[in-house]
């Protein structure tokens, strides 16, 4: 087998189209487009949203409230998963959670959350982290510290 001889598999490639070539073609006149108006008219584009002129559904719809674009969110992660996965002095990051599969989508960080008792020490390196939660964490020996 070498490179020269390859070719597609039969009915993988078809000609392309050729329309205003002419009545015979089955294709001419107007090319496929119909009759009159704007979309029969070269460079005739619609565009998105438009309804010939009624009123779109995007205007006719109430608006409400408000979508932050600059919003930060949080992975929550709670001590009772920690716990589950990891030993006496592991190191818990960003890349360890990720890893054991506590944390399985993106975010803009992870946040521990209180929820759940721990009675070994670990060092927490994450964005955020709960009060609460940092204060079982010390009292069992553990650190914290909050990076971005």
């Amino acid at each position: 087998m070498n490179l020269s001889s390859l070719k597609s598999p039969a009915g993988a490639t078809k000609k392309r189209k050729r329309v205003g070539r002419g009545d015979a073609s089955g294709q001419g006149k107007t090319a496929g487009r119909g009759e009159k108006g704007q979309k029969a008219r070269s460079g005739g584009k619609v565009r998105a949203g438009f309804e010939g002129g009624q009123m779109p559904l995007s205007r006719r719809l109430p608006k409400r409230g408000f979508r932050n674009p600059f919003r930060e969110r949080f992975i929550a992660v709670n001590l009772i998963d920690l716990c589950r996965k990891f030993s006496k002095g592991a190191i818990i990051d960003k890349e360890a959670l990720w890893a054991s599969g506590i944390v399985k989508k993106k975010g803009d960080g992870i946040k521990i959350l209180a929820k759940g008792n721990i009675d070994f020490p670990i060092i927490l390196k994450v964005a955020k982290v709960s009060q609460a939660a940092k204060e079982k964490i010390t009292a069992a020996g553990g650190s914290v510290e909050e990076v971005i």
